[in-house]
């Protein structure tokens, strides 16, 4: 699991290294104590997770992964101010540690993030195993899925399905006849069923229908026929653009 610290305090950051370096599944990439330095560095090295200090002498690491985006790695904030936890969690953030920094939390929080890695990794292999066996039948036997209301179960068309968004466990459908369907399951219960239809992956928090895909933009945007534009995480773009090559 690759590492990377931001934090502005020696003594802090020494503290951490030395934790850090006696956990044999952790690779410590780099480190900065200034918010311009990580801005350049973490979007280059594509570390796994990120300790980082709230606020630093040139500004606050929020506002760097405002502009950055933390879809591609995770976070623990560390803060001397537990006022900051409910912001860093509504960020997204994995967590956070209160300064000092206790050696057994910290270590106790790396290992939670590496299982969570761990097991997100198993996911996408069995996703691949299962888009590899429906892809071996030549197409899937079904062609309709059903999606679970507040009040009943709506059986859609899976062609008709433009995109999924998902948020805080919760997946929106969003449909050709522009209608929004909200379910309280997480994207990760559909993705199998979807990707041998053509669906991908394109981010944490998109599955898209490749065939209203209208435009891909460099910078990593997928412009959908409803002119919606849907984000393509730095991990996601070679899987994506191996997908475009492949069209036929």
């Amino acid at each position: 699991m690759k590492l990377y610290i931001l934090e502005d305090e020696v003594r802090i950051l020494q503290h951490l290294l030395q934790v850090v370096q006696e956990i044999p599944y952790v690779q410590v990439l780099g480190h900065a104590a200034e918010i311009a330095k990580a801005a350049k560095e973490i979007p280059a090295l594509k570390p796994d997770i990120i300790l980082a200090d709230i606020r630093l002498k040139d500004g606050d690491s929020f506002r760097l992964f405002h502009e950055i985006g933390n879809n591609d790695y995770q976070v623990i904030f560390l803060t001397a101010y537990d006022q900051y936890a409910i912001q860093a969690l509504n960020m997204g953030a994995f967590g956070y540690l209160l300064k000092p920094i206790d050696e057994v939390a910290l270590a106790a929080m790396l290992n939670k993030c590496h299982q969570h890695r761990e097991q997100e990794q198993f996911d996408k292999q069995q996703l691949e195993i299962a888009r590899q066996h429906y892809a071996g039948q030549g197409a899937a036997t079904t062609k309709r899925i059903a999606l679970k209301r507040v009040e009943y179960m709506e059986i859609v068309s899976i062609e008709d399905i433009m995109y999924c968004r998902s948020d805080k466990g919760y997946t929106t459908f969003y449909m050709k006849d522009k209608r929004e369907m909200l379910v309280s399951k997480g994207l990760i219960e559909y993705e199998s069923i979807l990707i041998p239809f053509g669906f991908i992956r394109c981010h944490q928090s998109y599955l898209v229908n490749f065939q209203y895909v209208k435009k891909y933009y460099r910078e990593g945007l997928l412009q959908m026929q409803n002119d919606e534009q849907i984000p393509v995480s730095s991990r996601k773009k070679e899987e994506v653009l191996k997908y475009l090559e492949n069209i036929s």
